[in-house]
């Protein structure tokens, strides 16, 4: 008699289900929070200031005394206050000068290091180094010694017997100067506009070579269209760190914003009114006039990109 027997297999698991897209959507979405959680605890101690800076512009305030409320008098002070139209002529003519040179200079040597330089790390980081330093006290300083009166440029200058003015101390010159410090830091731009340059596949310029597009042509139809984004993205963070220059003109004017007012930046002029004059009501309302004018430039900017910026989704 033969005995038989039973080999029961394990029930296969159960297939998970695929997850929906609703579902997957909402994991991305939980993971994103999570990356920007620092960043909302951090606003939650700038959410006060925030709010308290909005009431005191409305009130007159000095830092010692309780603040009084006095309505849109402020504002009205700011309507008429011939300095402060200076300062805000003063940073109107730096942010659209200094930005659209510093970003073509930015785009130019990434294209020059796009072409397989040797050592491109450390062109790179030469390059990036000015874009660091740019702001901070020692190179604003070195910046007044080599275009003072008795400065290097002029040192420079006086070996073919020209007699250069004092570009610090001219009141022609002084914002000139602050501008070409800020084109020489063209740095982090620069790194961007390198990273997109390295990002566009070079079918596109094969495609265009075969049809006997030339390298200007190649630059305008291929380069400019896909490099879009980066170059708005550069275009706004620069345009929004521009309106917000201090440090520059703090340093070369030695606080004052001289000579003649010639580098009497908005941020400066704020500052002067509020820790020197001690009217922090003022103060206040010159920084939400300031917040004003920045949000409605990147506004403008933000319409105008739908025709001139280029996804390629």
């Amino acid at each position: 008699m033969t005995t038989t027997t039973r080999v029961v297999l394990p029930a296969p698991p159960a297939a998970r289900p695929a997850p929906t897209p609703g579902r997957a959507k909402r994991r991305k979405d939980r993971a994103g929070y999570l990356f920007l959680l620092p960043w909302f605890i951090g606003m939650l101690f700038t959410v006060i200031p925030f709010v308290a800076s909005l009431y005191l512009a409305f009130t007159d305030y000095n830092l010692l005394n309780a603040p009084q409320w006095i309505g849109l008098e402020n504002f009205q002070e700011m309507y008429r206050d011939p300095l402060l139209r200076q300062s805000l002529k003063v940073t109107f003519i730096y942010t659209f000068v200094s930005v659209p040179l510093s970003l073509v200079v930015a785009l130019g040597v990434a294209m020059l290091l796009n072409q397989g330089v040797r050592g491109l790390p450390v062109y790179r980081a030469i390059f990036y180094l000015p874009s660091l330093l740019g702001g901070s006290v020692a190179v604003v300083l070195l910046w007044r010694y080599i275009f003072g009166l008795d400065g290097v440029v002029n040192a420079f200058l006086g070996w073919f017997g020209i007699d250069g003015p004092g570009w610090t101390s001219d009141p022609d010159y002084a914002l000139t100067t602050l501008i070409v410090l800020h084109i020489w830091t063209f740095g982090s731009p620069m790194v961007i506009f390198l990273a997109g340059l390295r990002q566009i596949p070079t079918m596109y310029y094969e495609a265009a070579s075969v049809d006997g597009a030339s390298k200007w042509r190649q630059f305008r139809s291929v380069t400019l269209p896909l490099l879009s984004p980066i170059i708005f993205f550069n275009l706004i963070q620069s345009l929004i760190s521009s309106f917000q220059t201090f440090t520059q003109g703090f340093i070369m004017s030695g606080g004052t914003g001289g000579p003649a007012d010639s580098t009497m930046f908005y941020n400066l002029y704020l500052y002067q009114q509020g820790f020197s004059q001690f009217n922090m009501g003022y103060a206040a309302a010159m920084a939400w006039m300031l917040l004003v004018i920045i949000a409605v430039f990147t506004a403008l900017n933000f319409l105008a990109a739908k025709y001139w910026v280029f996804y390629d989704n």
